[in-house]
This record gives C-alpha cells, sequence and structure tokens, in this order.
C-alpha cells in the first residue's frame, strides 16, 4: 500500500472508531483466541493423536484461530463499515475536500489489517502460556505466511465493499462468506485431515493455502511455495476486481 494514500488524520480517527466498536473488538480481537481457550480447555484435545502426526487438536488449531482473526477483520468488520461511509455520503462529501476518499479506503485496511496481526499474536501467546504449544520453528516462514493471508483477507474485504451497495447487502454478503471461509480455514475438520480431494480442492482457497502453509512453518519447515503462489495469486486477482469494481458513490 502505497504510503501517498496514507492520511495520518484519517487513519488517527479510523483507530479511534475501531476502538469504540465493541463488537469490531471482540470477534476481530478477542473472539479468536477466546475460542482457543475454550479448545484448549477439553482435556482430549491436549493429548497426542496418531491421526495428527503425534500433535495435539489444541496444536493443530493455533493456525486455524488466527485465520479466524484475518476472516473476521476482512469479510464481517470491514465491508459493513466501508458500505455505511458510502450508503451516508461520507466518501461522496470526502471528494470535495483535500482528502481524498482513497485515504479512507486506504486507512480502513490498514486498521483492519492490523488488527487481525494483533488478534494473531494475542492467540499465539494464549497457545503458548496456557496449553505450551510451540511457537512456529520457521518464523519468518511464518510471518511471510501470516502477511500474505492478511493482504488476501482484507482484499476480500476490499471485494464485498466495492459490490454491496448497502450495509445490510455488505453484511449478508460477509455472512455467506464467512462460514464457508471458515471451513476452508478447517475450523470444523483441520486441513491436513480432510480426504485427499477435498483437501486438495480447499488448498486452491486462500484460506486453506494459509492453513497449510501456517502449519508447516509451525513444524519447522518452510511454507509450501505453492501456498504462497496461492495466496499472492488471490490478493492479486481480489486487489484488481475491488479497484475496478469500487465506487465512491
Amino acid at each position: 500500500m502505497s504510503t501517498a494514500l496514507i492520511n495520518p488524520a484519517v487513519l488517527r480517527s479510523e483507530f479511534r472508531l475501531f476502538r469504540r466498536e465493541p463488537g469490531s473488538l471482540f470477534w476481530v480481537l478477542l473472539f479468536p483466541a477466546l475460542l482457543l481457550g475454550v479448545l484448549g480447555s477439553v482435556p482430549s484435545f491436549r493429548e497426542a493423536q496418531d491421526g495428527l502426526s503425534g500433535l495435539r487438536i489444541v496444536d493443530v488449531y493455533v493456525p486455524v484461530c488466527v485465520l479466524v482473526a484475518l476472516i473476521m477483520a476482512g469479510v464481517q468488520a470491514m465491508p459493513p463499515t466501508l458500505t455505511g461511509y458510502r450508503e451516508n455520503g461520507i466518501l461522496r462529501r470526502l471528494s470535495t475536500t483535500p482528502v481524498r476518499p482513497s485515504a479512507l479506503l486506504a486507512a480502513q485496511m490498514l486498521v483492519n489489517g492490523v488488527a487481525a496481526l494483533a488478534s494473531a499474536l494475542l492467540t499465539l501467546a494464549v497457545g503458548r502460556l496456557a496449553y505450551d504449544v510451540r511457537l512456529p520453528g520457521q518464523p519468518v516462514g511464518y510471518l511471510l505466511a501470516l502477511f500474505l493471508a492478511v493482504l488476501a483477507a482484507i482484499s476480500l474485504g476490499a471485494v464485498i465493499s466495492a459490490r454491496a451497495r448497502t450495509t445490510k447487502i455488505a453484511t449478508a454478503i460477509g455472512t455467506a462468506v464467512f462460514f464457508p471461509m471458515m471451513f476452508c480455514a478447517g475450523v470444523w475438520v483441520p486441513v491436513q485431515a480432510m480426504p485427499d480431494l477435498l483437501g486438495r480442492i480447499v488448498q486452491c482457497t486462500p484460506f486453506g493455502a494459509a492453513a497449510r502453509a501456517l502449519d508447516q512453518a509451525a513444524a519447522g519447515d518452510w511454507p509450501s511455495w505453492g501456498h504462497l503462489a496461492v495466496l499472492a495469486a488471490w490478493t492479486a486477482v481480489l486487489s484488481a476486481s475491488a479497484a475496478r469494481w469500487f465506487r465512491w458513490e
């Protein structure tokens, strides 16, 4: 994101508004860590599983909960906010001032991206401190996969914001996209435990690829370049689509 698009005053304003929104604070920042806490409280989830190469279920679910934060920020938090700005004429009024509407879009993407990263770090900390989950064995690869996953999530949110005309429609589309993305991230069945054909299909989605890349980096291996390429490709396609379809009024 070009620094020319970032207006410090707009960015500060958007951060303040985000902090005042209880729903976003809970679902983006706190819910993924709480979900991990609930899963880790199940005794059988803290025991090694033969079907997971000796890993515990709580170990497998740390990357999944990290992705939940990204999905919440990208498809649940950002689209209704941006669509509400357009619906209420805020973007149209900004176009007549020195502050361009693109500065507001950039600030929203940055705020939600930072919130998702903060939630991911909080989830990693809860896993480590509460359940002795090992920190990623390949931290550089993990951060790279996480960064690409954040970009994909925010780009998906930008597409929803571009296509939705009203806040209600943005919320409906976000909810419709939310559950398939949660499935692809492995919330109900970890991606590595899916049947072969289903697993290959899911790994072609942004969050399926992200789940496998994070798993590999957590285990100490460099993430597959194929999974990273899937994330980069989705980000490029979604970003280009959002830029083409987005309307300020």
